[in-house]
């Protein structure tokens, strides 16, 4: 070859370089065509930053900011553009750090619910004898129901012969609107051997729960905490809760949740009906890309358990884990509530009693310290401050700050533990959700509180103040007189008011700004449920769920907020819920 012929090729090779190269840092310059791209005043939950636009592609933001930013990324014909300038507020989707959807729905299909104001009376008339037909017509093999509320019929409960009078023949199980008490007629005390099929005594102590007996011994059929957990798990749950049903009920649940701006939710008892029928259909449902939101999943290990058999079986419905599924907590009962005498608290109540501790504060830290070192992080439902006190210091001897161990609901709190709860990463699943009642009703609640916690509630801003992580909760459907859509809860968190009521607001220091109680429910859920690099703001790289709402909740008046509704829920990016005009 010769010298001027080489020197040509190497001309060529040189210039075809240039080009693949300006070629190639075209590609990399060139923006991307945006499959959604929205318009209006956007609310990130980061920093409480607003911004005009953003971009979606794939699923995720690609791009948060200015319209004109977002503009540039719209291909006329390919990219879907929602203009909802003007329209209310667009925000990242909600989260719910703690509700029992699994068996407020259950309840609709294979059970009954009782009215909040339902009386006595109207339960032994009405609702026990509907239900009773209703197991009846459908074959169940127990009467199962929830709602009836303890403060109305506390001097008036009904006995097992009362129930026995309805039904006698089939097991009864009805749970109080907190679901910390059961009614049971004789059938299903005898199922569990709290009786003896001759009416006599059997099993009437259990720790961790009070089986309320008569004169002579005998159960009345009226249980509390562990007791009715005890009895529960002899409920027939195969008959009541299989597959087939786990999978409508999820489908219910994820219509509820969507419509009312949920696009996370942590489960308050995953194996409520003793089986893991909910796993299994959580996690076909994903599989087969019928899940459009993300699901934390608890398995509830109770005090009259063996903990290490226990232990291990919450360690294995991990094989239920999916891409949306997430199976990794364990829910624990370590008190009752404050309200109805049971809760652990310092000083006692008037009457000098203490209330029901389920568990040690040496058992649960030995259990935390088992359950980190498997990865499962603990959910454990605590009342009373002196309770809080047992768990957070159970959270810091034996688990490990970066598991998120997390306490639920939390009625008082002594004033250095906020600092400790702080500086071990341990979460709050929490609310002012319950931060009301009518004036009549919260004079009779805290007739029986201890000093110091009469005219206190749910601490909120505190949790704030002190950096801890606190998320917003409905515990659906426990206290269902109380809202269970985001922004009614939002609006008693920054008012202190049920819109329902003619209530007073309590404790007027601990309610939140509006920004706060956004942050509640997005991106605070999202850290409890180790989800912030994934979901709970609006920022690019992160997956697409968001809310175009009716409302700007920011700015309308505040008694307003709660009728401020999804004109659509997005997760993912793709519309999964719209209100059809």
């Amino acid at each position: 070859m010769s010298f001027t012929l080489k020197k040509k090729m190497l001309s060529l090779i040189t210039v075809m370089g240039m080009v693949m190269g300006m070629g190639l840092l075209a590609s990399c310059n060139s923006k991307p065509t945006a499959d959604l791209v929205v318009y209006g005043k956007i609310y990130t939950a980061e920093n409480n930053q607003i911004v005009e636009a953003f971009a979606v592609k794939d699923g995720k933001y690609i791009y948060v900011g200015d319209k004109a930013g977002a503009e540039a990324l719209v291909e006329k014909g390919k990219t879907e553009v929602v203009d909802y300038s003007g329209k209310g507020l667009v925000m990242p989707g909600c989260g719910n750090g703690h509700a029992h959807y699994m068996l407020g729905h259950a309840l609709m299909t294979i059970g009954t619910m009782v009215g909040f104001e339902d009386t006595p009376e109207k339960f032994l008339k009405e609702i026990l004898p509907a239900a009773v037909k209703k197991a009846r017509d459908t074959g169940a093999k127990t009467v199962f129901g929830q709602g009836w509320n303890f403060m109305n019929f506390k001097d008036n409960l009904p006995t097992r012969q009362q129930l026995d009078a309805i039904c006698s023949d089939i097991p009864v199980y009805f749970l109080d609107d907190e679901c910390h008490k059961a009614l049971c007629n004789t059938a299903m005390l005898v199922r569990a051997g709290i009786m003896k099929a001759d009416g006599t005594a059997g099993k009437t102590t259990l720790r961790g729960g009070e089986i309320e007996v008569d004169a002579k011994g005998i159960p009345t059929g009226f249980l509390s905490e562990q007791a009715q957990t005890y009895v529960r798990s002899f409920i027939d749950s195969d008959n009541l809760y299989p597959l087939d049903r786990a999978l409508d009920n999820l489908a219910d649940i994820e219509r509820q949740l969507l419509s009312e701006g949920y696009t996370m939710y942590h489960e308050g008892w995953g194996n409520y009906f003793v089986n893991t029928n909910y796993y299994q259909a959580a996690q076909q449902q994903d599989q087969a890309g019928r899940l459009h939101f993300v699901l934390g999943l608890p398995y509830e290990i109770e005090s009259w358990m063996d903990a290490d058999e226990a232990l291990q079986r919450a360690a294995d419905v991990s094989k239920f884990a999916s891409t949306r599924v997430m199976p990794r907590w364990i829910k624990i009962l370590f008190d009752g509530t404050v309200e109805t005498g049971t809760g652990i608290v310092d000083p006692l109540y008037p009457d000098g009693h203490q209330g029901i501790a389920n568990w040690t504060e040496a058992e649960l830290t030995e259990l935390t310290r088992k359950a980190n070192a498997k990865g499962l992080t603990l959910h454990v439902h605590v009342m009373g401050n002196k309770g809080v006190h047992q768990v957070v210091n159970a959270f810091i001897n034996g688990g490990k700050d970066e598991m998120r161990n997390t306490l639920v609901h939390v009625y008082g709190v002594d004033s250095a533990d906020y600092k400790r709860m702080a500086d071990h990463n341990i979460q709050v699943a929490a609310s002012l959700i319950w931060h009301h009642a009518s004036e009549a009703v919260r004079q009779d609640m805290l007739r029986n509180h201890p000093e110091g916690m009469k005219d206190k509630a749910y601490p909120m801003k505190s949790f704030f103040d002190y950096g801890v992580n606190a998320s917003s909760h409905s515990d659906f459907p426990a206290l269902c007189d109380s809202p269970d859509e985001p922004f009614g809860i939002m609006e008693i968190a920054v008012t202190g008011v049920y819109h329902k009521e003619n209530g007073k607001p309590w404790w007027t220091e601990e309610l939140l700004t509006r920004e706060q109680a956004l942050a509640a429910l997005t991106i605070n859920v999202a850290r409890q449920m180790f989800l912030e690099n994934e979901r709970g703001s609006i920022t690019t790289g992160k997956y697409a769920d968001f809310l175009l709402l009716t409302k700007d909740v920011l700015t309308c008046p505040a008694t307003e907020i709660h009728e401020a509704k999804p004109a659509a829920t997005y997760f993912e990016g793709k519309k999964v819920f719209f209100i059809d005009k």
